[in-house]
């Protein structure tokens, strides 16, 4: 066995074996759907960090829209990662190196979109650029509500894995 076949069987070894709270407020910093939670806590034990993926992606699947919408109040817009979040900053790295050009409009065009929407941009910003994810909301801004609806939906279920990653790996 790897050192990070290791890594992986310890913490899923300690998500699978903790209680029900502790193990829901665990998710809850992966995704803040509590429905979603919820289906994840009732499968387990999970034998491979591939089989909780699997679960993770058919539980978002069955989020309703009020599920989403919960989902999605638990990220900060794109530019405006949580101060003091290191999971926030982490994944919007991207940003951090743009021009005060580029933020102004990342900020105007995320505004725009809040408006259109009534949520937060939401894209899986782990290894995008600036640019790059201000395009994708250029390009998004003129989806139907139910176009984007499914975008973020497949966008939570990216940043879910990433995040799963990490906790099947924290030992």
């Amino acid at each position: 066995m790897t050192s990070g076949s290791t890594a992986t069987h310890r913490g899923l070894t300690r998500f699978n074996t903790s209680d029900e709270s502790a193990a829901l407020a665990e998710l809850h910093e992966v995704c803040a759907s509590s429905a979603w939670g919820s289906k994840l806590v009732a499968q387990r034990p999970f034998a491979t960090a591939e089989s909780l993926f699997e679960a993770s992606d058919a539980a978002m699947a069955e989020l309703t829209a009020e599920d989403l919408a919960e989902a999605m109040a638990g990220h900060p817009p794109i530019g405006r990662p949580k101060p003091g979040d290191p999971t926030s900053s982490r994944e919007q790295r991207g940003m951090a190196g743009a021009s005060e050009e580029l933020k102004a409009e990342m900020l105007e065009q995320n505004l725009a979109y809040q408006e259109r929407f009534g949520h937060v941009f939401l894209i899986c910003a782990t290894g995008a650029s600036a640019e790059q994810m201000l395009d994708a909301l250029r390009s998004r801004i003129g989806n139907t509500p139910e176009q984007e609806r499914e975008i973020v939906r497949t966008e939570l279920g990216k940043i879910n894995r990433i995040r799963l990653t990490r906790l099947a790996e924290d030992s």
